[in-house]
């Protein structure tokens, strides 16, 4: 039964990850905080646990929902290229910090990162209409940014859509090019963070079926069904007004930050 909860979680993460560019990590870590102790794994490790296998699942989520939108040419490689090196720094950096924090700081940090990231895309500036035709966002300032995002998101476990996406379209992009932009940025925050919580974990946190605080099921489970379930989002992405896909991105935010509240 737990393979099938994880298949399905995958589904839906696989949608998430093309409409949103988030790699479902968001709604990942509040199901997988719920379920992981259900499965043997310490209250006081579900949080760590939840949020490195979202992390790992994201690599293959997020590469999917990358190589969809990057058919349909909504990927901006330039941007891609000098974010990474940040994306990677960043990841690590963040998750041998969230390693070192208790469990219920972590999903107070989840819920509060959902409200404010929710609240800035409500808020924020309506999208220019040539966004589909600005140069990419390039140069040292979006390597520095990388560095932000990949720490950030190491520690609330996604692949930094909710980061991303509002910096790329402050910066004048359309939001379908900064959805799929920053799924191809997803795949470095996951390999890096994933790394660092398998990596920098104590020995023996998690009792069995793990790497570090990756809990190996719900990252193999998640990712297999996230992979044929993104290019059925990013159909959906090019389907919703720019600002439609706006809203949708902050309600969802709401709903999980509330979630975790409700849970903890």
């Amino acid at each position: 039964m737990a393979w099938f909860a994880f298949l399905g979680l995958g589904a839906i993460a696989g949608v998430l990850a093309g409409l949103l560019g988030v790699g479902g990590g968001l709604v990942l870590v509040a199901a997988l905080a719920w379920m992981l102790p259900l499965l043997g794994v310490p209250h006081e490790a579900a949080m760590h646990a939840a949020l490195a296998s979202s992390l790992a699942s994201i690599v293959l989520t997020a590469a999917a929902s990358a190589r969809a939108h990057a058919k349909r040419g909504s990927v901006m490689w330039p941007t891609v290229r000098w974010m990474v090196p940040g994306l990677l720094l960043g990841g690590w950096i963040g998750s041998g910090f969230a390693v070192r924090l208790p469990g219920d700081w972590l999903r107070w940090l989840v819920a509060g990162y959902c409200f404010l990231a929710a609240a800035q895309l409500l808020l924020g500036r309506r999208t220019p209409a040539d966004g589909h035709t600005r140069p990419a966002p390039r140069g040292p300032g979006m390597s520095a940014a990388g560095l932000g995002i990949g720490a950030v998101s190491a520690v609330v476990g996604i692949g930094g859509g909710s980061m991303t996406v509002p910096l790329l379209v402050w910066r004048g992009v359309a939001p379908v090019r900064a959805v799929g932009t920053s799924s191809a940025c997803g795949v470095a925050i996951g390999l890096a963070s994933a790394a660092g919580y398998a990596l920098q974990a104590p020995v023996g946190a998690l009792p069995a079926h793990a790497v570090g605080y990756v809990y190996l099921p719900a990252a193999v489970g998640v990712a297999i069904a996230s992979v044929f379930a993104a290019p059925y989002g990013t159909h959906l992405a090019h389907r919703l007004s720019g600002e439609a896909l706006k809203r949708v991105f902050a309600g969802f935010l709401v709903l999980v930050g509330s979630s975790l509240l409700l849970g903890g």
